[in-house]
């Protein structure tokens, strides 16, 4: 790391160029450093003690690649144009390799904008006439064998000919027509200057031979590398005769920097993007349309959750040893609820991810509903669906990744671990914004969103997702297999465009959960970003009169820190609140009321009231579902209801009440028919027996092969023993067709009522965060306070009370007598002091204080470095010492 940027130096003087990034950062006011903070909070975690102790953290490794990665296009090509002009590079310099040898307008307008936020976020400092990449950011982005350039461009001819010999050298300069000189430095730099002078270079390359302009024409957009054979052609030797193709290694040679961008007309990049692609719009509707559509899938939506949720009441399937879910048991999941597996493992991680299903913990763990539920399911549905609503758009748990490979080679599941994502909650976000941007009732095309998304954000290395890298091309025939040092590395493609995939995921995603209609964000999801209704939030980034504002008085993007941060938590709950309440006039009121037909069915023509749907659910079965539900009794469905506790007079009152048509005959033999047989055989615990009156019946049940696993046998003519357990036997009677009531020990029939397993009271899973989470403006201010403070204890000007101002640096050390005089008459004089102190852990710390009272053995003084009044004992002092009269 460069010292040149982090290590302590002295306040420049005014107007003076800053020497050090550390410097550059002392320059700044509040507000600036809150915007770098914010933009990059890793720098506060934890909090600097000053601001050199800042600077070097801005400029580590890692911090460096968080910051690059989140750059837009245009701004990382700033950056990558920087990390191969010279260093310090002019601002005229930075332009023209962006805009090129004709300046084109729209790259001088948005470059004030792009170097505002590398200056910013500390990526860049200096004076426009001295700018400067951080040390670490040129590293990572100049181009090398090794780490080949985004720009294409190769190394510089001083650089390609460090290891070359003063007599090759030589040889060089005079094939390309310069003077020899006495020096191999001096000849490099007139090869440079050659190679950047577009008159000269005009004329060596006329004297050219095509085959070697054509060579040249296939290197100078990158890779900037190429193979030779060990007697290379006639128009291959011409090229490396006069340095236009410079050897780097046996049989590999590079176009030189300075020869590509001439060739290049000065371009650093082959197409620079300096302003965002526009989201383009696929089809326009009215938004109240939009709004209805978006209303009727919330509803669905809804309805999907209960119906999974309702599957799984009497206990779902089992956890995996590796935890979540069997594809056996996904695929019967899908199956229960009509769907394909992928839709319904989004449905299952959402209830999950809305704290609605979870594992119950016990020795033969299975999934559930938690108690959470229960409380979810007496909800208006409105706020039913915004619940799942913004626990879809703050989870980082990413269903679309279920079925495919880990690090380790196994298959992620659903409800299993590793499926966190940490930029789903951000992409999602973004996406939504984007629509929110396009004219009420819009919709946009998935492939401009995907470019939008790319430009802002794009993939390590610049490159497009979707595009093919570029292979180097050989500079010698017959080709030969690239050099590994010129190909790009490897990457996975999962990990190459996962915020593509997520971006589509959440198109679908949205639709199907209601957020948006048609493809357009409705009016309930602009309120659940928290975007006003009037206003469409724009997603263009601000205009910035770049031709007449220099770079640091760009406009900054963030608020300044005076201005009072919202809670995040308050700030969802009421954005939530606001989407339910504009979602409520959209759903459809519940009914109370069914049609029964006499053909043992019965027709819901909407959605019903939560006590009217559970009877009805347990009375009859769901045949169909669409825009009405139709239901169907059945001698099973009849039976399940009097097994949980009702009467036949109970079921004949029931329907009675709720149907707008007469009960039909059919239906009413069926409940009578169904009930005069229930309770006919009697289980109770022998093991377990049977007992009827009928012992034609008993006889009937010996001899059907069904029973034999039962184990029964004949105790007397109306009772059968069994080797099964009660529930058993009873389940298999059941199954033969038979209705069998249970009976207590004392001969009572047992009433068995639908019950629902819950798992104990269980937490929403929390998403995994992209790095440190985003101060709020209480924490920058404070951290901003301890850095200023921290910064002046270690840099302003001390001196001994008998001797020249001495450096910072080493702690002030003074006897205990000196020390107690010098606060004593600090305290008269109102003078501030320099002090080192020894805490109760034994670390050593330098503080600039302000006596106020001497006494006991302690001393109260303002503690500039804490910006709070302290009291310090005495003993723990080291030394004392006086500022420095120039001392700010």
């Amino acid at each position: 790391m460069s010292t040149e940027e982090h290590a302590p130096t002295e306040t420049a003087p005014a107007g003076g160029a800053p020497r050090s990034l550390a410097e550059a950062l002392r320059g700044r006011d509040d507000r600036s450093l809150a915007v770098l903070l914010r933009a990059r909070p890793d720098l506060i975690t934890p909090v600097p003690t000053d601001l050199t102790q800042l600077a070097t953290r801005a400029g580590t490794r890692a911090s460096v690649v968080r910051a690059l990665e989140r750059l837009d296009r245009f701004a990382l090509q700033t950056a990558q144009a920087l990390a191969v002009a010279a260093d310090p590079a002019s601002y005229g310099e930075l332009a023209s390799l962006l805009a090129g040898d004709d300046a084109d307008p729209a790259v001088t307008a948005a470059l004030p904008r792009a170097l505002g936020t590398l200056r910013d976020q500390a990526l860049v400092w200096g004076p426009e006439n001295r700018l400067r990449l951080v040390r670490t950011a040129r590293e990572l982005l100049a181009p090398s064998p090794q780490h080949p350039s985004p720009t294409g461009l190769g190394p510089t001819v001083a650089e390609a000919t460090a290891g070359m010999s003063p007599g090759r050298v030589q040889e060089i300069v005079a094939a390309a027509g310069l003077p020899s000189t006495h020096d191999s430095v001096s000849a490099v730099t007139a090869l440079a200057a050659l190679f950047t002078d577009r008159r000269r270079m005009a004329a060596l390359l006329a004297t050219a031979p095509p085959e070697s302009l054509d060579v040249l024409t296939r290197l100078v957009w990158g890779p900037p590398y190429g193979q030779v054979t060990a007697n290379p052609a006639p128009h291959l030797r011409w090229l490396l005769d006069r340095g236009l193709l410079l050897p780097t290694a046996p049989g590999t040679v590079v176009i030189p920097r300075e020869v590509a961008l001439r060739l290049r007309a000065g371009r650093a990049h082959r197409e620079v993007q300096p302003v965002p692609p526009p989201v383009e719009a696929s089809g326009s509707h009215r938004p109240q349309v939009v709004d209805a559509t978006a209303a009727g899938q919330a509803y669905t939506a809804l309805a999907t959750v209960e119906e999974l949720l309702k599957d799984w009441d009497e206990g779902g399937p089992g956890v995996l040893r590796a935890g979540g879910l069997s594809v056996r048991d996904l695929k019967r999941t899908a199956v229960a609820l009509d769907l394909s597996e992928p839709v319904a493992a989004f449905w299952v991680e959402l209830a999950y991810s809305a704290g609605l299903l979870a594992s119950d913990g016990e020795a033969d763990e299975r999934y559930a509903a938690t108690p959470a539920y229960d409380e979810w399911l007496e909800l208006p549905a409105a706020e039913r669906w915004a619940r799942l609503a913004m626990a879809w758009l703050t989870a980082t748990r990413t269903p679309g990744v279920i079925g495919e490979r880990d690090a380790k080679d196994r298959t992620l599941s659903a409800l299993g671990p590793g499926l966190d994502r940490s930029a789903a909650p951000e992409v999602r976000h973004r996406v939504l914004a984007l629509l929110a941007g396009l004219p009420e009732g819009t919709s946009a095309t998935p492939d401009s969103v995907l470019a939008r998304l790319h430009w802002e954000r794009p993939t390590r290395g610049g490159q497009h997702p979707h595009q093919a890298p570029a292979q180097p091309p050989q500079a010698q025939q017959p080709p030969h297999s690239p050099s590994s040092a010129s190909s790009p590395p490897a990457r996975s493609r999962q990990g190459e465009d996962l915020r593509a995939r997520i971006a589509r995921w959440t198109l679908s995603e949205a639709e199907s959960l209601g957020i948006t209609g048609r493809g357009a964000l409705s009016s309930h999801g602009r309120a659940l970003l928290g975007l006003p209704d009037e206003a469409p939030a724009t997603a263009e980034l601000p205009e910035t009169p770049g031709d007449k504002l220099p770079a640091h008085h760009v406009p900054l993007p963030h608020p300044p820190a005076s201005t009072p941060a919202p809670d995040p938590v308050a700030e969802r709950a009421a954005a939530a609140s606001r989407a339910a309440r504009l979602l409520a006039p959209l759903l459809p009121e519940p009914l109370d009321h069914v049609l029964l037909q006499a053909d043992l069915t019965a027709v819901a023509p909407g959605p019903l009231k939560r006590p009217l749907a559970d009877m009805l659910g347990v009375l009859a079965d769901v045949e169909s579902k669409g825009g009405a539900t139709v239901y169907r009794f059945t001698p099973g469905s009849v039976r399940r209801a009097l097994d949980a506790g009702r009467s036949a007079s109970d079921l004949h009152g029931f329907l009675t009440a709720h149907s707008r048509t007469p009960v039909p005959q059919p239906l009413a033999y069926l409940i009578d028919d169904v009930a005069r047989r229930h309770g006919h055989l009697r289980i109770g615990a022998a093991s377990a027996y049977v007992r009827c009156d009928d012992d034609a019946m008993l006889s009937e049940i010996l001899a059907d092969k069904r029973s034999q696993g039962l184990g029964l046998r004949r105790l007397a003519p109306t009772v059968l023993a069994a080797q099964a357990d009660p529930a058993t036997l009873l389940d298999g009677l059941r199954g033969m067709g038979y209705a069998p009531a249970a009976e207590s020990a004392e001969g009572d029939v047992l009433i068995t009522r639908a019950h629902a397993r819950r798992t104990p009271p269980r937490t929403a899973p929390e998403p995994v965060p992209d790095g440190p989470p985003a101060p709020d403006d209480t924490l920058l201010g404070a951290a901003i306070r301890a850095i200023r403070a921290g910064d002046l204890a270690s840099t302003t000007p001390r001196r001994t009370p008998d001797g020249p101002a001495t450096p910072p640096g080493a702690l002030p050390r003074t006897g205990s007598a000196e020390t107690l005089a010098t606060m004593q008459a600090a305290v008269l004089t109102g003078e501030a002091l320099w002090i080192g102190y020894v805490n109760a852990e034994g670390s050593a710390s330098q503080r600039v204080i302000a006596p106020v009272r001497v006494e006991g053995g302690f001393v109260t003084a303002y503690d500039h470095t804490a910006d709070e009044v302290r009291t310090f004992p005495l003993h723990r002092i080291t030394g004392v010492a006086e500022l420095a009269d120039d001392a700010t």
